[in-house]
């Protein structure tokens, strides 16, 4: 039993793998960043980049060939907001690093150290085609601020941080208002006066220790992502007016149920959203214009929209995103309703998440300088019947293998052994 578990970690722990030089022709080739797909199409991959991608593509002589015909070669999904790496199990505190409830600094807070790629979630979300999620802390308890965030990978070796502290990450909202002290107007006081404790501006008696108002200070300057969580359309006005008043501030809305209210503002103000593609019920007050159609009500305005999981099963499900992506294409057929067409839905799972956190340039699609994040499926990615065959990282082919499949390979023989399979490695 020890020698499985000493197995189990070793996979998390192994050497990375060198880039290969790859080729895979002939499949239904998606760029990733909205346009068609393109029957019998390239990608080339070398030194870990996409070199190339499309029709008709040169490759180069000793390139390694994979033959992907009657397939679907995707771009890595992007997982757009997610805790993934932060906790074993929610439940159990000492595998649980989404919030620090009990520490001195909260806005200093980077999460990169703790991203864990021996987490179990991490292995189920590389299997299901998802190669880069955006991760994100929560706010403790009694504060807004809930620290630095990261881009990570879902590779199978020991290094998943693709970007640290990419961004900082603050609860508004209800929970926001009810962490600040019990009202939206306490949220937007605390907010302004650690803005102004960052640029050098506070009393003789802080509100933030030195380490998180510097920490505070690239986000006041616009070199830091902002991204807040918040639902509803006041919500959402109100941040528009704080970005107003700070125009350095590069914010970024994550949740947004209610966005559709205010696309057209959202859209001329050029703020992205990491949305909750499926929210639907008044599960609060804050949510009460929720609908499905939000989505796609918002991309027809204009709004750069990718999918997110806050408060979705964010730590374990980030496999759920082509799910969503493709019950919006579904939506497109409902009479009255508001959806994405099939290109869209796509985008919005991997070029859009990547644009919004501002690495639209490295990740997120096929186009030449791009990592070299791709998977094989054997069907339409956002068809549930559909998985992924074959996944690249960086150019690096990487293992499919989680810890439900050692399971059910170990007990599909039900052939006695001399001891029982939970002993046998």
């Amino acid at each position: 039993m020890m020698r499985a578990l000493v197995s189990a970690l070793a996979l998390g722990a192994a050497s990375p793998a060198l880039a290969q030089t790859l080729a895979i022709t002939g499949s239904k080739l998606v760029i990733g960043d909205g346009s068609a797909p393109i029957e019998n199409g390239t990608v080339l991959i070398i030194n870990g980049r996409v070199t190339a991608a499309g029709k008709g593509i040169a490759i180069p002589a000793g390139t390694e060939t994979v033959d992907a015909k009657g397939k679907w070669v995707t771009p890595g999904l992007v997982a757009g907001f997610t805790r993934v790496g932060l906790a074993g199990v929610d439940a159990v505190d000492p595998s649980n690093d989404t919030a620090a409830n009990g520490a001195a600094f909260q806005i200093a807070i980077d999460i990169a150290p703790a991203i864990n790629p021996d987490h179990p979630a991490m292995a189920i979300t590389r299997a299901a085609g998802v190669t880069r999620a955006i991760v994100s802390p929560d706010a403790a308890s009694g504060a807004i601020f809930g620290g630095q965030g990261a881009v990570i990978d879902t590779g199978s070796d020991a290094d998943p941080i693709t970007k640290p502290r990419a961004f900082m990450f603050v609860e508004y909202g209800e929970s926001g208002a009810r962490r600040a002290g019990g009202s939206r107007p306490a949220w937007f006081a605390g907010f302004r006066a650690a803005v102004a404790e960052a640029r050098g501006l506070g009393g003789e008696n802080p509100l933030l220790r030195k380490q998180d108002a510097q920490a505070l200070l690239p986000v006041v300057n616009g070199q830091m992502k902002l991204l807040v969580h918040a639902e509803s359309a006041n919500d959402i006005r109100g941040l528009l007016s704080l970005k107003r008043e700070f125009p350095m501030l590069d914010l970024v809305i994550v949740g947004a149920a209610e966005g559709w209210r205010v696309a057209d503002a959202l859209a001329a103000a050029k703020v992205p959203i990491l949305a909750s593609a499926l929210t639907d019920l008044p599960n609060s007050f804050e949510q009460l214009g929720s609908t499905q159609s939000n989505v796609g009500r918002m991309k027809a305005a204009g709004v750069t929209v990718g999918i997110g999981m806050i408060d979705d099963e964010d730590t374990r499900q980030a496999q759920y995103s082509a799910q969503y992506a493709g019950n919006l294409v579904a939506l497109t057929r409902v009479p009255g309703a508001t959806g994405l067409d099939w290109n869209a839905a796509f985008a919005a799972i991997s070029s859009k998440p990547a644009e919004a956190i501002g690495m639209g340039g490295e990740i997120g699609s096929l186009r030449p300088g791009r990592r070299g994040d791709v998977v094989i499926w054997d069907g339409d990615p956002l068809e549930l019947s559909s998985a992924a065959q074959a996944v690249w990282i960086d150019g690096v082919k990487q293992s499919l293998s989680t810890r439900q499949t050692r399971l059910r390979d170990r007990y599909a023989d039900p052939a006695a052994e001399a001891l029982p399979k939970a002993y046998v490695r």
